[in-house]
């Protein structure tokens, strides 16, 4: 396996850390999901292939001990775990648990990332001959990811091809901010402005109008979410 394009999925309460850890990997050739803590790292595993588990140790609620280890039962996904306590015991039971490495913090993010390619280049390049569907779960709605469809129910959601775009960009970086010169960018040409030539203006209506085919409340967003100062991110469950 390259270290290059895997998938990660980091896991941490703290939304500072979240962030930096997020934007550091994707400069150095990552794609990353973040989830906010077990739970949510549960859904999204459930949903979408990881090449790699980045999880922080305490954690109110499960911690990533006890996450680690119940993944382990069902899972061979390599784990790393970041963790405030060096001691030789703390160490000993995050092994125990199942993880192939172990992280003291803080630490240099040079060495986070020469631990991953190290995990990363040990690990098998066997990827399974049928994977199972991947899907976005969005409250009552959900998003296939290889049709392309959006569905509540049992009832298809009808998509314009510019809506359709914006899912896929979306949905292939899911907890990730994304710029509107990013969206401009991947959208239809022949929708990418507004009819006074506004890019970022045409960006905004299409994320109006996905919105209410998404959320409960257009109104107060809870999966297609602004990010100030970055754009738009697709937060699913």
């Amino acid at each position: 396996m390259t270290d290059t394009h895997a998938h990660l999925l980091v896991v941490d309460d703290d939304e500072r850390i979240r962030g930096l850890l997020q934007k550091f990997l994707i400069r150095n050739g990552f794609l990353v999901t973040t989830a906010r803590d077990a739970a949510q790292a549960r859904r999204l595993l459930a949903g979408l292939e990881f090449d790699m588990l980045v999880l922080d140790v305490m954690m109110p609620g499960e911690d990533g001990i006890a996450l680690t280890r119940d993944l382990r039962k069902s899972l061979s996904l390599p784990i790393l775990l970041l963790t405030a306590k060096g001691e030789t015991a703390n160490r000993i039971e995050g092994f125990e648990a199942g993880a192939d490495d172990f992280l003291v913090k803080p630490f240099e993010p040079k060495e986070l990332l020469l631990r991953i390619n190290a995990i990363l280049r040990r690990v098998p390049q066997v990827k399974p001959a049928t994977p199972a569907p991947k899907v976005l779960h969005l409250g009552a709605v959900r998003y296939d990811m290889d049709r392309g469809e959006l569905w509540r129910g049992t009832e298809q959601i009808r998509l314009t091809s510019t809506e359709a775009a914006l899912m896929r960009i979306f949905s292939a970086q899911p907890g990730t901010a994304l710029s509107r010169d990013k969206l401009v960018g991947d959208m239809p040409r022949d929708e990418a402005r507004d009819e006074n030539g506004g890019q970022e203006r045409a960006v905004d209506v299409q994320i109006t109008r996905l919105r209410r085919k998404i959320e409960e409340d257009p109104k107060q967003p809870r999966y297609l979410q602004t990010v100030r100062g970055e754009g738009y991110m697709l937060q699913p469950d």
